[in-house]
C-alpha cells in the first residue's frame, strides 16, 4: 500500500489516516523512498529521433526552514529576474547528435542548431500551435505533448499542497517513473526498497 500510494502520488496525510500510522515517520520513508527511487532513475539520452522541450515552473519553498544566516536570506516573493537563460546542456545531456528537436519560440533555445540537432520551433504568441512543414496533412511541429506531461505532472503534484524545494526532485521523480512504466515492473521495486521499508511506522 504504501509503494502504491507513493507512486500514484497520494499525498502523506492521507496515507498515515488510511493506514493508522505515524505521519512524520511515514513523510520520513517517503522521503527515503523518493530518493532511492531518484538515484535509479534512468538518464540515458533518449533514443527518438525526433523529440520535443519545453520548461515547466513549479514553485517550491522553504516553508518552516529558519533562515539565521545573514548570507542565507529568506527567498523573495517572485522570481523578479529577466530571461531564461539557455537550456542547451539539457538538450545536449538528453539527446543524440542528429535528433529532430520541436520547441516553441525562446531566447533559451537559441543554441540548438548549432549543436548538431535539427529545431523546429512554433511561435505562440502568435498564437500558433502546430504546423505541418512536409506537407503530409499532419502537423509535426508541435511541443504540445511536453505540455500535457507538464499538466500530468502539476495534477500529481496539486494533493501535496506544497513541496519543500530540497524534495522536489523527488517527487518529479516519482511521476516521471510512473508515467514512463505504465505498470510496476521488478525494476521499479529494487529502486524503492529500503531495509526498514518493510516495518509499518506505528
Amino acid at each position: 500500500m504504501i509503494p502504491r500510494g507513493f507512486a500514484q502520488g497520494i499525498s502523506t496525510r492521507q496515507l498515515a489516516d488510511e493506514l493508522e500510522c505515524d505521519y512524520g515517520t511515514l513523510l520520513s520513508y517517503r522521503h527515503e523512498i523518493q530518493a532511492a527511487a531518484l538515484q535509479e532513475q534512468d538518464t540515458s539520452t533518449l533514443p527518438d529521433a525526433v523529440t520535443e522541450s519545453n520548461e515547466a515552473f513549479q514553485n517550491a519553498g522553504e516553508k518552516g526552514n529558519p533562515h539565521r544566516d545573514p548570507e542565507d536570506p529568506p527567498r523573495r516573493r517572485a522570481n523578479k529576474r529577466r530571461g531564461k537563460g539557455t537550456i542547451q546542456p539539457e538538450v545536449e545531456g538528453k539527446t543524440e547528435e542528429g535528433v529532430t528537436l520541436y520547441t516553441y519560440e525562446s531566447t533559451a533555445y537559441n543554441r540548438v542548431a548549432k549543436s548538431g540537432r535539427e529545431h523546429g520551433t512554433m511561435c505562440h504568441s502568435k498564437r500558433k500551435y502546430a504546423r505541418d512543414d512536409d506537407g503530409d496533412g499532419i502537423r509535426e511541429v508541435h511541443c504540445n505533448t511536453m505540455e500535457g506531461t507538464w499538466t500530468g505532472l502539476r495534477n500529481f503534484l496539486r494533493p501535496f499542497r506544497g513541496v519543500h524545494k530540497k524534495y522536489l526532485a523527488q517527487y518529479v521523480t516519482m511521476f516521471q517513473w510512473a508515467h514512463n512504466l505504465k505498470r510496476v515492473t521488478d525494476h521499479f521495486l529494487r529502486a524503492i526498497m529500503v531495509p526498514r521499508f518493510i516495518y509499518l511506522p506505528i
